[in-house]
């Protein structure tokens, strides 16, 4: 059997799975299947699988059920002792499998490995950002604050964590599953960390995560189950979790095609009436100065401070390399 399985759930995601698949077939650990979940796509995906000649690869279709369900298909068809995740838009760099296994091959205790996470626009281009977790360990406490996975194509996990913890929640479709997910697998499993960005995690203007009124209710459901299960001692950490859960909505209407500002103060507000301390945050004194620029210039004004913000990032990148 392949030490890895790699999980591709599919949806409609001609135009970049083939990039995709290339990155991981030019990883340069190679004993692993990959294994593409067709969640019902309208697309041409079927007959661009059928052509491939790479004997690791399998393609299994189903109706279209989400990507939580899409996952679970994967996790049950997958003949592997590690599972990694990649959705189907995403890239990764090529030693990231080299790197995550040996982490999990030398500590046997550890059920998931993560690395750090690049930011790219729709066009593949690198916007600067770059996500930088080093919490190890138990990091049940810091995954309550924020999800220091980042994204569904970060993590290498054993088999063993789903077997012990379930699958992805279903009922939370595509907008806090995984989170969920890491914070279960934490409470039982320490988590080690690559501290390299080998994954680089597409933007999409109109990407689903934009939606912030489902996402609302995604989060409030896994906040609330988190903390059902949660011991006595730590239930402090609620407020503060519903706190940075709702400054991460602020952002999502400012990112959308909207620029919804006043619906960011809206959950600025919740974040602080949940958490007063967070005013003091980094990200707090960030999103109120993206909210100050969006009602000063409007919506152009602000898409030409972020396009300028965007290149004097991507330029200093460019001069610490």
């Amino acid at each position: 059997m392949p030490k890895i399985s790699v999980i591709i759930p599919a949806y409609n995601a001609m135009a970049y799975l083939p990039e995709t698949v290339e990155s991981v077939l030019n990883q340069t650990f190679d004993d692993f299947e990959l294994v593409i979940i067709n969640d019902g796509s309208s697309d041409d995906i079927e007959q661009w699988v059928s052509q491939i000649t790479d004997s690791r690869i399998r393609l299994i279709s189903q109706k279209n059920q989400g990507l939580a369900a899409a996952r679970n298909t994967g996790i049950a068809h997958a003949r592997s002792e590690y599972l990694a995740f990649l959705d189907a838009d995403d890239l990764w760099e090529p030693t990231k499998l080299e790197k995550q296994v040996r982490i999990l091959e030398e500590n046997s205790e550890v059920g998931l490995v993560y690395t750090w996470v690049a930011y790219i626009d729709e066009n593949g281009q690198p916007t600067g950002r770059v996500f930088k977790n080093q919490a190890e360990g138990d990091v049940w406490e810091k995954l309550t604050e924020h999800n220091i996975v980042e994204c569904g194509s970060v993590a290498m996990v054993r088999r063993s964590c789903f077997e012990t913890c379930g699958d992805f929640d279903r009922n939370l479709r595509s907008f806090a599953e995984d989170w969920d997910m890491w914070l279960r697998i934490a409470s039982r499993y320490p988590f080690k960390a690559v501290q390299e960005p080998l994954v680089y995690y597409r933007q999409h203007s109109n990407s689903a995560s934009k939606n912030w009124e489902a996402m609302e209710q995604s989060f409030h459901m896994v906040i609330e189950k988190t903390f059902a299960s949660a011991p006595q001692e730590l239930l402090y950490l609620k407020q503060r979790c519903y706190g940075f859960a709702n400054l991460c909505l602020a952002w999502k209407p400012l990112q959308s095609r909207t620029k919804d500002y006043k619906k960011a103060i809206h959950f600025r507000q919740q974040a602080f009436t949940h958490y007063p301390r967070i005013f003091f945050s980094r990200e707090y004194i960030r999103l109120s100065l993206a909210i100050a620029i969006m009602r000063w210039f409007g919506s152009d004004g602000y898409k030409r401070f972020l396009e300028l913000f965007y290149a004097l990032r991507r330029y200093t990148v460019a001069i610490g390399r």
